[in-house]
């Protein structure tokens, strides 16, 4: 459909209609300080067929990951999505689904949203999944919120017994700890936020938690890659609502989650997992199993094309005591007054479906054709088929590392750390300069991580790239991989 203007007449007659002079006046409710007073700095119009064919050279610079040789990753997989998820989200109850508001005549959807959430239980070990979020990022934020709305409840201050003042001071001594209950509510505030999770969506929880009046407290990674538990430690002397670890992490190694949920039970936290790639559960125990409180991260992997960047699903679950903070909506299974099936919205804690100040979230959502995506795809796949899968991306990640390996000044950045389908390439010379020369050749040797050197405090990450492989690298790819390197 073309975009049709409205005339100044038009205008004119809308505005006589709602008795208002001009548009301008519209906005008299914004201060005139935070008014722009001039013209935003855009193009001049162009005719439509000019427009149209400057959007024809922006659209050829863009090169499809399926015509080139692509090694990138970063929390968007090249991984093939049956031809039968494509088609069936053109059906018109599924492409145009919704919020589903009234069950009575809902019910495809919310046995959708039902099923998907019964799939990513079983993928990621949770006892309870949301309806999914927006993205691996935004579902992370959302995590560290729910961990401080669940420390904030579960604070000794708010549950104890009064004391006397000796009395309190003496407890205190005994079990160094503080009876001030302002310390208490600051410490269920502070987030342990491992610096090897995605500096991006780690930026994304920084501002979310940040402006709930949280503190993110960055955690170091050692020199395998993982997060370093000792300063997880030290930093939960002071105490904190929950500690974040990647199960993968950025650089696809795993942290230790069996230790974090040592340190998290000797210190009174919540263990938060945070993945980039869902397909690795097909191959590694889910995080839910190593006992991770909430688990969040992105399903991008399970159905949903790379589509330059989005939209993505983010998936969210938890363990079933910690349900009514949990952000997003949930689908459960029911019968009707005659025995019948039936599906419901059984919980809905976002602030459109109830009071603001109980909401738990005021952005997630559904991301219902996403979700839909993924359930189809997994339920073509069956645990076999991700399995298969997940197998597959793991060796030809293991061919390419040992191939680009082998050529003269190429080395494993963190040598000692097991990996899925992702790994961290020391680089002769700075990775960008690999990325910019091998792009004309449409090659797309991995992720240049110089970029994120200073906020992930490692300036040695200059010479580090981020590559990825999945079952769709071929022999060829990885070939054309290692002499593309070798060449520069």
């Amino acid at each position: 459909m073309r975009y049709i203007p409205h005339t100044e007449a038009d205008v004119r007659a809308m505005l006589a209609t709602i008795g208002v002079p001009t548009v301008d006046a519209l906005f008299d409710s914004i201060p005139a300080a935070l008014q722009l007073g001039r013209p935003l700095e855009v193009p001049s119009a162009m005719a439509e067929s000019d427009l149209r064919s400057h959007l024809r050279d922006l659209a050829d610079r863009n090169v499809a990951m399926s015509r080139a040789v692509s090694f990138l990753g970063g929390g968007v997989y090249r991984h093939y999505a049956p031809v039968a998820v494509s088609q069936l989200l053109l059906r018109g109850e599924i492409y145009t689904a919704y919020t589903p508001y009234q069950p009575e005549i809902a019910q495809g959807t919310l046995q959708i949203i039902f099923e998907f959430q019964t799939l990513v239980s079983e993928l990621i070990g949770a006892e309870v999944v949301n309806a999914s979020m927006y993205d691996g990022s935004t579902a992370l934020a959302e995590a560290a919120l729910m961990a401080m709305r669940v420390s904030s409840s579960n604070s000794p201050a708010r549950h104890a017994r009064p004391r006397s003042p000796d009395e309190a001071g003496l407890k205190a001594a005994e079990e160094g700890a503080t009876t001030d209950p302002r310390v208490v509510a600051a410490n269920s505030q502070r987030i342990l936020l491992s610096r090897a999770l995605h500096p991006q969506w780690r930026e994304v929880t920084r501002v979310f938690v940040e402006s709930a009046g949280g503190t993110i407290v960055d955690i170091d990674v050692g020199r395998d890659g993982r997060t370093d538990l000792a300063h997880v430690e030290r930093e939960l002397e002071a105490g904190a609502a929950a500690v974040v670890l990647g199960y993968p992490s950025f650089f696809g190694t795993f942290d230790d989650m069996a230790g974090g949920r040592v340190l998290c039970d000797k210190h009174g936290a919540l263990l938060v997992a945070s993945f980039q790639e869902a397909a690795a559960f097909g191959l590694i125990t889910p995080p839910g199993e190593l006992g991770a409180d909430i688990i969040a991260g992105e399903g991008q992997s399970l159905g949903v094309p790379a589509s330059f960047g989005g939209p993505h699903l983010g998936l969210f679950g938890t363990r079933e005591k910690y349900l009514r903070q949990m952000p997003g909506r949930l689908a459960g299974e029911t019968v009707d007054s005659r025995g019948n099936r039936g599906f419901v919205l059984t919980m809905s804690t976002r602030e459109q479906h109830i009071r603001r100040e109980k909401a738990t979230s005021n952005i997630c959502t559904n991301v219902a054709l996403m979700a839909t995506a993924s359930t189809i795809a997994m339920t073509l796949l069956g645990p076999n088929g991700l399995a298969t899968v997940a197998r597959a991306s793991h060796l030809r990640t293991e061919e390419t590392k040992e191939k680009v390996t082998r050529l003269p000044g190429f080395a494993l950045y963190f040598a000692d750390s097991p990996t899925f389908n992702e790994f961290v390439l020391r680089t002769p010379k700075p990775a960008a300069t690999y990325v910019d020369a091998l792009a004309p050749r449409k090659i797309a040797p991995g992720i240049a991580l110089g970029a994120f050197a200073k906020e992930l405090g490692d300036p040695g990450l200059e010479h580090a790239l981020l590559i990825a492989a999945t079952e769709l690298t071929t022999e060829a790819d990885i070939d054309a991989l290692a002499a593309g390197l070798a060449s520069v």
